[in-house]
Order: C-alpha cells, then structure tokens, then sequence
C-alpha cells in the first residue's frame, strides 16, 4: 500500500495570503530594481529633500537664493555631460560651445526688437527654453558624427577645438553677441504674462528664479534618471564598457552615439539658458576652456554616470565661489583684487584642479560614492560586512 498524501490546509475564502514586508532597504524583486524610487527609505528621503528645497524661499535670504538658483540651473548642464560622458562613455570638452548656443538662442528669441543686437521679443520661457536646447541639440547631431569615428583622446581634441570655434565667432559676430567686452542682456523669462525677473507683491525677484530652476531641475532630473535606467541608458553603458563588444551583440554605435550627443546637447542648451537668465548678461568671452572645465569638475567630483552626483558636484562647484571669495578675511595674503599676485580667482582655478585630482586619487566615484559608503556603513551596522 501506498503510504497516504498529506493534504495541505486550505485557506478560508476571503482571505489574503500573508505577505512578508522584509527589510525596507533591500531589493525584492528585479522590477522593484528598476523602478525610479525602489525603496521606502529612498522615497522617504526624496521627498524630505524636495519638501525642504521648496520652502527654501521662506527660509534663506535672497542672495543665498540666487546662489541656489545658479547651482540649479548648472545641474542641469552637468547632467547633460555626465550623459554622454559617464553614461555613454563620449569624452566632451566642448560643453561651454553648446551652453553658449542655448544662452543666445534664448536670448536671441527673447531679446528687444529695436535693441543693438538680434531680438524677435518673445518673451515666454517655455518656448525660448525649449527653442534653446533644440537648437543646441541640432548642433549635438552635427557633431555626433565625429563620435562615430573618433573616440577617447582624438575625440576630447575635436571637442575642444568647438569651444575656440566658438569663442572666436561669438566675438566676431557683434550683431548676434554685442561684442566682446561689451555682450548683451541675458533672456527675458515671463510665463502666464508675468516677469519672472522682477519683484512682485508676494515673491521677490530671486524667489522666482529660484522655484523656476528647481523646477527645471526636478523635471530634467527625472527625464534623464529614466533614460538611463530604459533601454538606451543600458546601450549607452554597453558603449561606455567595451563598444566593440556592444557592436557584436548588436547595439547600433552610430545611433546611439548620436542620441548621446544630441541629449547631451540638448541640456546644456537649456542649462546655458537658464543660467543666463539669472545673471542678466551675456559676456561671449565667458564660453571658454575654463567654463568647459569646470563642468567637466563638477562631474568628476559629483560622481561620473550618476544623476545625484552630476546635482552634488555642480552645487559643490557653485558655491565654492562664495566660499573662496570670503578668503581675504581670513587669509591676508589672498587678494580679492584680480590684477593681484595671488588673488582669489588664481585660488578658484587651483582648487579645481586640486579637487579633480584628489577625488580621482582617493575617491572615483565623487560625492556621489562617498554618500554610497556612508549609507551602505548605516545599512550593515553593527556589522562591519
């Protein structure tokens, strides 16, 4: 005789099987992986940080706004480089050409019609900020394909040589730029028939700017965090890892390359609008190696191909002017005046080549990775595993 089945107890109708809730900061299932925010503590925190960075204009004075609204808007421009730096892999020198191709662009769409220079008057910022990083992303896809043929050194060679392109034609074309020395008014931002630049009854000038930029910043945030965890982002880092290897398994180098570059572009476009916009003024001179630097310093010390780390670095690299300006008071011998021996603008450009070289010795991932161990040493504690 066969020995008898156990059968298993049934379940009353009506009721749930029990779920089990597990640890809140691990993964569960691979969907949860890929979604935007996988875990409770995650969300939590990003809400927390988002809650607070809207009641900042009821909590810090407006020149400290201003500062924020700059990092903002330059957040923007990093992401756009880490995009096809980190992510795809593309070494760009050339990002301060395609931030100056969306500031005049806005400004151009924007600017006064009976002014000294170019202006059609159209005001709106929704249409000049998008007219800005398309016209900076058509320039993106004409020089995407360099990027198909050329590739580490030889391509960062070919980007760089865009930024003295660029440099020459902007103080060339007076009509367009003003000319140098002399420049032009920055873009006019108005929505819904009010000017975002000027103070009201309820918001003051900076207060506005402000919430415009952090704004932008959270929906260009989220556009690129999801296109880094869709299919093109993996295509991107299967170009970044080994391009050869992703040919063979049948990613197209040529298309994807070119999106790289046109995304890219396309923020920085907007990036260059908006920062503009804050400062009021466009100086063509100011689009030169060193601009390009120092967004490549903001991804470097942020955190290559890692959309948090491109925010971290750029308001890193932002405010570190506002510190270093305060430099005098404490150290005599830095003068706040340029034509100095040893002035603070000198100490500004050795600090970013001090801080690119530290972090790329003692810390690869940036801000970003050193974040990543801080949570990580939290996650596992009192476990040193």
């Amino acid at each position: 005789m066969s020995a008898p089945t156990a059968t298993p107890p049934q379940r009353p109708a009506g009721r749930k099987p029990r779920q089990l809730s597990g640890r809140p900061g691990l993964y569960t299932s691979y969907a949860q992986h890929l979604r935007l925010l996988n875990t409770r503590p995650k969300l939590v925190a990003v809400g927390a940080i988002l809650l607070l960075a809207f009641a900042m204009p009821w909590l810090a004075q407006d020149r400290t706004l201003s500062l924020l609204a700059l990092a903002c808007a330059a957040s923007i421009g990093a992401i756009g480089l880490n995009i096809v730096t980190g992510y795809a892999g593309q070494v760009s020198l050339g990002h301060a050409f395609f931030l100056a191709i969306g500031a005049y662009t806005a400004a151009v769409l924007s600017g006064d019609t009976d002014g000294r220079t170019i202006g059609f008057g159209v005001t709106n910022v929704v249409i000049w900020l998008l007219a800005a990083g398309l016209v900076a992303g058509l320039f993106g896809v004409l020089v995407a394909p360099l990027a198909t043929r050329l590739r580490g050194l030889y391509l960062a060679i070919v980007t760089l040589g865009l930024v003295f392109i660029g440099e020459h034609v902007f103080k060339e074309w007076r009509d367009l730029t003003g000319g140098a020395g002399v420049g032009r008014p920055g873009p006019v931002p108005e929505l819904f028939g009010v000017n975002l630049a000027s103070s009201g009854d309820v918001f003051t000038s900076d207060q506005k700017l402000y919430l415009l930029m952090l704004v932008c910043l959270v929906v260009f945030g989220v556009l690129a965090r999801n296109l880094a965890r869709s299919k093109v982002g993996r295509a991107f880092a299967a170009i970044r890892d080994r391009d050869i290897a992703a040919s063979v398994i049948g990613v197209n180098l040529t298309r994807y390359k070119v999106v790289a570059f046109a995304v890219s572009s396309f923020y920085a476009g907007v990036a260059g609008a908006l920062v503009y916009t804050i400062t009021g003024f466009i100086e063509p001179t100011s689009f030169n190696l060193l601009l390009s630097v120092q967004y490549i310093a903001m991804v470097l010390i942020g955190g290559v191909a890692t959309i948090s780390g491109s925010i971290m670095g750029a308001f890193f690299i932002t405010l570190l002017p506002a510190l270093t300006r305060e430099s005098p008071t404490i150290l005599p011998f830095i003068s706040s005046d340029a034509s100095a021996p040893l002035n603070v603008f000198q100490v500004e450009t050795v600090l970013y080549g001090l801080l690119i070289i530290g972090f790329l010795i003692f810390e690869p991932r940036g801000l970003f990775g050193i974040w990543t161990r801080i949570r990580n040493y939290w996650k596992a504690w009192p476990f040193s595993y």
